[in-house]
């Protein structure tokens, strides 16, 4: 078992503190007050105060350190020092339409370095998955490998589906067309942060989506490459943050899923 560090601890004392007022808003999803931002785009109540919570938390432990948040927008910090990368409820919809299945997201980015940090915690399962830089992937004090699986036909992958006025369905499909005969099965559950942290947990093989926010993928993207695995833009480069294209498996199930999704695209 790793022992935290103390910045793992502070962005998990921070989505613990959001946490409760989550599952209490979630048990009475039906009254809350949801208006729209967009196409079948949705924030809550509940989503503006888990933020909220995350940010007074995070701004209290390093008032220097700038934000990127979903609801919040850009708020800048000290350029020389790391910022933070916070999604308070990745899963929206789901959790306004009762499906017990969202994530609290928080990553730290470091201006030379990348993303060092990531935790993703489901607030219902009280699962927090989290990563450091060089020390590997974690989930309640047992070390996260993503899955030894080799060949495809044996493979759950999750994936994301374009929906009304989010991704490029075209795309989508042609990829989907491409992997979906070669697997066991394909999933879409809703919350891409927990997605990535499922492929490292070896409960996915593997996962695509594009047209995600930084937010969503942050601390997902660090605890799957903290676990063994793979994560790269569709065309097998480590560009998925930039080009908004995640692929992610291990390295066996990458390099076969890579291939399938860039023939599809050519």
């Amino acid at each position: 078992m790793s022992a935290q560090s103390g910045l793992i601890t502070v962005m998990e004392r921070a989505a613990r503190k959001a946490a409760p007022r989550l599952r209490r808003d979630f048990n009475e999803v039906q009254h809350l007050q949801v208006s729209k931002k967009g196409p079948a785009d949705f924030v809550s109540m509940a989503d503006q105060r888990a933020e909220r919570t995350l940010y007074d938390e995070l701004l209290k432990a390093r008032p220097d350190w700038g934000f990127v948040m979903e609801e919040g927008g850009v708020i800048e910090g000290d350029p020389d020092k790391p910022r933070w990368i916070i999604d308070p409820l990745d899963g929206t919809t789901n959790f306004l339409h009762g499906i017990p299945h969202f994530a609290i997201s928080i990553a730290v980015q470091d201006p030379r370095s990348g993303i060092t940090h990531g935790l993703v915690y489901q607030p219902l399962t009280d699962e927090s998955f989290w990563a450091e830089k060089g020390r590997g992937a974690w989930l309640t004090g047992q070390r996260l490998r993503v899955s030894a699986r080799r060949d495809l036909n044996d493979a759950i992958i999750a994936t994301g589906i374009p929906f009304l006025g989010h991704g490029d369905f075209p795309e989508w499909t042609r990829i989907f067309g491409a992997i979906a005969p070669e697997v066991a099965g394909i999933r879409r559950l809703g919350s891409a942060a927990l997605d990535l942290a499922w492929v490292a947990a070896g409960r996915f093989d593997g996962f695509w989506e594009s047209g995600l926010s930084i937010w969503d993928v942050a601390a997902g993207y660090l605890i799957v490459k903290e676990a063994g695995g793979y994560v790269t833009d569709y065309r097998g480069t480590d560009q998925a943050l930039e080009k908004r294209q995640v692929l992610a498996a291990n390295d066996v199930l990458h390099s076969k899923l890579h291939k399938l999704a860039a023939g599809a695209l050519r």
